[in-house]
């Protein structure tokens, strides 16, 4: 690398770093999120919570359905684009 260069960069691999984290972190959330296990985590305490009397049957409801929509709209689970075709 050049020494020029590298003066020039310098003053902006602390932000470049702390970007990278923030992406890293924001991967990390989207995959715990969309986590089925976590739904599942989610869905379980809502019957228990019913089952203590905490919540309410419309609340149980709302939960699930929250918890389903997480998980269907994971990107995993989105249709793929259509490819370009090859042509050979």
């Amino acid at each position: 690398m050049d020494v020029l260069t590298l003066l020039f960069r310098l003053p902006f691999m602390p932000l470049r770093g702390f970007v990278q984290l923030a992406e890293v972190l924001h991967e990390q959330a989207e995959r715990e999120l969309r986590d089925p296990a976590s739904a599942r985590r989610q869905l379980e305490e809502a019957e228990q919570a019913r089952a203590a009397g905490e919540m309410s049957d419309q609340d149980v409801a709302h939960a699930q359905s929250q918890a389903v929509g997480r998980v269907l709209s994971s990107p995993a689970n989105a249709p793929a684009e259509a490819s370009p075709s090859i042509r050979s």
